[in-house]
């Protein structure tokens, strides 16, 4: 083989979506904290993203968890979320994604009953319990970064459906939640590219009118994801959350759901103690809790828990050929939609290039 470089990568999905962790050949990320490595790959060199993320390598569906040094202290492992559009904050489902992968790999040694796993990430430290038994995760709890609403009934004129109303908030990325009712849908796997089209025209008006940033970690900014809820004649909460370039989150999403949470308690129905079934649109759960509140930057929030479950059912190793043409990854409409016509090029190639 003529391989340049190669990364191995543990193939898992969590309630569905899929969240590869890449363990080995991962090259150093410039930057004292998560943070600072996140803001470098989104803003100096993400070639190295569009190589794990996009064709020939990867499909529109799942993300890559790259795994970092911790730069906290008490944390096990860090790592960012790299996605097809950018590299990304947090995730409950990948969290969940890089628990498991890193504890039935023996990465990180497991205990049985229960194995406590400290996370490093850009949003700040999560903890993950994972209930542990004849070697593998049966389930992993997070304790999520605090989570908090910007804005309630936020009205945003769209032309298509009229005057919406959004939520804007905060679960570990930003998030505009709007009920699907606001464009005409109900959440079901049969209405997925209407509400994803919809999702994406929201998200698009929105970052192009209104700023969103972070009061305490200004590297986070934007809003990252369109999020449509409905409710659930058992009482649950039904999630949607639209994703670039063109899809829906398979699992229940664990930074959205805590986001929602933080609305539920801005509204004064949820208090601390209370947990919801958050589903997914092709039915997949997460148990959402509300354990304590708290304040950032003197706006109320809360720490939400998000339970969940994660399966590995894979190992992968990808390679850089230093003659490939493609190594710079490309986007086609044909199978990743209308939005990746707009796909620019990359903010750099020094990964790519070094071959």
């Amino acid at each position: 083989m003529r391989w340049k470089r190669t990364i191995q990568l543990v193939d898992v999905h969590c309630e569905g979506e899929i969240g590869r962790l890449a363990t080995g050949g991962v090259p150093n990320i410039p930057g004292k904290t998560i943070a600072e490595q996140l803001n470098y790959i989104n803003t100096v060199d993400d070639s190295l993203r569009r190589f794990l993320c996009l064709e020939p390598r990867q499909g529109p569906l799942g993300s890559v968890n790259l795994l970092l040094p911790p730069k906290r202290e008490g944390a096990d492992a860090g790592f960012i979320i790299l996605q097809a559009d950018q590299a990304h904050a947090m995730s409950g489902s990948n969290s969940i994604c890089v628990a498991t992968a890193l504890l039935e790999t023996g990465i990180i040694e497991m205990k049985e009953p229960e194995t406590v796993v400290m996370l490093d990430t850009a949003a700040g430290l999560v903890k993950a319990t994972a209930t542990c038994r004849d070697g593998r995760c049966e389930r992993v709890e997070l304790t999520m970064t605090p989570s908090f609403v910007l804005d309630l009934d936020v009205e945003v004129d769209t032309g298509t459906w009229g005057k919406v109303k959004v939520d804007l908030c905060y679960g570990g990325v930003f998030y505009a939640i709007a009920d699907a009712s606001a464009v005409g849908l109900t959440i079901d796997k049969a209405n997925a590219r209407e509400l994803v089209a919809a999702g994406m025209a929201l998200k698009d008006l929105i970052n192009r009118t209104i700023p969103v940033v972070h009061p305490e970690i200004p590297e986070i900014r934007g809003v990252a994801y369109v999020m449509f809820r409905g409710d659930e004649p058992d009482g649950a909460v039904r999630t949607c959350t639209t994703m670039w370039p063109g899809r829906v989150d398979r699992s229940p999403c664990g930074t959205g759901s805590s986001a929602n949470l933080a609305t539920l308690h801005a509204r004064g129905k949820a208090k601390i103690g209370d947990t919801f079934i958050s589903r997914s649109t092709i039915g997949t759960e997460f148990r959402v809790g509300l354990k304590d509140v708290t304040t950032i930057a003197g706006r109320p929030a809360i720490i939400p828990t998000i339970s969940g479950r994660a399966w590995t059912f894979g190992m992968t190793q990808v390679a850089l050929d230093p003659f490939d043409p493609t190594a710079e990854g490309f986007a086609v409409t044909d199978v990743w939609g209308p939005q990746a016509g707009r796909y620019g090029e990359g903010y750099g190639a020094n990964w790519v290039a070094e071959r």
